[in-house]
């Protein structure tokens, strides 16, 4: 397993190397050495979730207020185009958004650092989506933008379908910047 840095500071990209046979395959999504190595406490991810969605569903962009909350994101099941944007005042990636496409084939899983809004649109029917995080889910600290905002200008592979109510109702990202005093 490797490595990668991603394109927005703090975001890491886990890479295993699946060991593939006529039986099928067999990897790691997880080794606490390599989080280790990386400078991530492996320990502190304390609960697991994870999501079913239909083909063109887009979640998010969804982050917390505080502390934030740090994930780990794998797709167990499809593809999904995951999108982060950066919401971290004083960040030199602050505003700023990453797109990486995750799927059942490669394995990668996704470090989010606390502070990025997170959100993907299934791009298979259905995708699983796993989710690891380092903090109890407290809704008072929810945040969200629309996944459509203009000033974030994400482009999502396919329209959306399927999108949540609290999702459609989400504020603007020039909102939040002032909410956090960076607008």
């Amino acid at each position: 397993m490797r490595v990668e840095h991603g394109a927005l500071d703090g975001v890491l990209l886990f890479v295993p190397s699946p060991h593939r046979d006529d039986r099928g395959l067999f990897t790691r999504t997880f080794d606490t050495a390599v989080a280790r190595e990386a400078g991530l406490t492996p320990e502190s991810f304390i609960q697991d979730s994870q999501s079913r969605s239909r083909r063109g569903v887009v979640r998010g962009l969804h982050g917390r207020s505080g502390r934030g909350e740090a994930k780990l994101v794998r797709c167990a099941r499809g593809a999904m185009y995951d999108v982060l944007v950066d919401a971290r005042p004083g960040s030199p990636t602050f505003g700023k958004t990453m797109a990486v496409t995750l799927d059942d084939e490669s394995f990668v899983t996704l470090y989010v650092p606390p502070g990025l809004l997170h959100g993907f649109q299934s791009l298979t029917d259905p995708v699983d989506t796993c989710y690891r995080i380092d903090r109890a889910h407290d809704p008072a600290e929810d945040l969200s933008v629309r996944y459509d905002d203009p000033d974030l200008g994400v482009d999502w592979p396919l329209p959306a379908a399927g999108v949540s109510a609290r999702d459609l109702a989400a504020g603007s990202w020039a909102e939040l910047c002032r909410r956090l005093g960076s607008g």
